[in-house]
């Protein structure tokens, strides 16, 4: 099977030499890729449902995992947890049930069941079945009173000792497990949601990049931030290709405006600019482009105070250019309605189609200063620059060249 990373990789037609990584030794160009004009299909690297598409192969340390045993069980998935719990549970009443029943045993408990004359080290333990049930009452401190340990048999009341203090540790671990795995604000993260797409057009005069965020509970994500990166592999001048590589998107990291008050539907824009990755990308250049853009969504839980965080991507194909976000936002009698039937709708807005860069050029060269276009008109004249004895016939030149160029 190929691997993932090779989907988003851009490299110049050069076959690599058999020592590079494996990533980088099985990328082949896209002339050799594309074969018989069938369009690869993007590898994601983040699903749309904020799951990361990444596999961890060959991983030789698994101690590590076992050094951070409470989070490998966390992590676990529910009924391999919920396994566990009972697996460890039964086993430690089995294992001291059967510790009771040896102690019985050897002290020849077992041998005088009927001797009202003999005191056991526990009262009314005839074999391992009642052993085990003892066990239980133990560990989980029900004690029904029926069976009971006397103060004869030192050793039973050692492993009463033990069995009580390791009940303890076990009870505090598993519960902990189980508060810590249920209380887990993953799910949460459901009840936030992203647009489908994420839109290119004018905002303010300038091209931005935009897409929309929504909580749909009324229960609001508390200090909610939001980040934004632009995976896309690339290759170095010197040759080294990064698969993958992140790039910071700013989203208001400057102004704040990524700190956000989550209330209903928000617009999240990006200004392209000359420290935007998407500066010297047109609308022509974008549909051949193979990135994509990771959104994280982080916040407390208002109900529970722990950390928050949504995920979503938007491939090159999810990015529509020349199109806005429909508004949700509507005012009621006495309050504002958010209609998220709505809440992915896009229209057509006109937007220029060249890149951000072509748009500052031509802006630039449309409000070229007086003195630029008086200087350039002086010269086509032939008329000197700047010469003090022939200022005052060049006086009524430049009034009549100011007055052509307001016209």
């Amino acid at each position: 099977s190929r691997n993932p990373m090779e989907q988003d990789v851009e490299s110049p037609a050069i076959i690599r030499p058999s020592k590079l990584p494996k990533q980088a030794r099985e990328d082949l160009p896209k002339q050799l890729a594309d074969i018989d004009g069938v369009k690869r299909k993007i590898q994601r690297y983040v699903q749309k449902d904020g799951k990361c598409n990444v596999h961890h192969g060959n991983v030789r340390e698994t101690y590590r995992y076992l050094t951070d045993i409470f989070t490998t069980l966390v992590d676990l998935k529910w009924r391999f947890n919920l396994f566990i719990f009972v697996l460890v549970y039964t086993v430690t009443w089995l294992f001291f049930g059967f510790m009771w029943w040896l102690i019985a045993y050897l002290r020849g408990d077992l041998d005088h069941i009927a001797d009202n004359q003999w005191t056991p080290c526990v009262n009314n333990l005839n074999g391992f079945v009642s052993a085990f049930l003892f066990s239980i009452e133990t560990e989980t401190t029900i004690g029904y009173g029926y069976r009971v340990i006397t103060d004869k048999c030192p050793e039973g009341i050692v492993l009463l000792l033990v069995q009580s203090v390791l009940g303890s540790i076990v009870n505090a671990f598993m519960v902990g497990c189980m508060f810590v795995k249920i209380s887990q604000p993953k799910k949460r993260a459901e009840t936030l949601v992203f647009s489908t797409n994420a839109v290119i057009s004018m905002r303010d005069g300038r091209l931005c990049l935009m897409f929309r965020v929504g909580d749909l509970r009324n229960s609001h994500i508390v200090e909610a931030s939001i980040r934004a990166k632009l995976i896309k592999s690339k290759q170095t001048k010197e040759g080294e290709f990064i698969p993958l590589n992140q790039t910071d998107i700013n989203v208001g990291y400057d102004t704040g405006d990524d700190r956000l008050f989550l209330v209903s539907p928000l617009i999240i824009c990006h200004e392209i600019n000359q420290n935007s990755p998407f500066w010297e990308i047109s609308q022509a250049h974008l549909a051949k482009e193979e990135l994509e853009i990771v959104v994280i969504l982080e916040g407390m839980v208002e109900a529970t105070g722990m950390t928050c965080q949504a995920r979503s991507s938007y491939v090159g194909s999810e990015i529509k250019w020349g199109y806005r976000f429909t508004p949700v936002l509507t005012l009621e009698d006495g309050f504002y309605e958010v209609d998220y039937n709505s809440f992915h709708d896009i229209y057509e807005t006109n937007t220029p189609s060249c890149s951000a860069k072509e748009l500052a050029d031509m802006t630039s060269r449309a409000r070229l200063p007086l003195t630029w276009s008086l200087a350039s008109k002086l010269s086509q004249q032939g008329l000197p620059e700047s010469e003090e004895g022939q200022q005052t016939e060049r006086n009524g030149d430049i009034a009549n060249i100011e007055s052509e160029s307001k016209v």
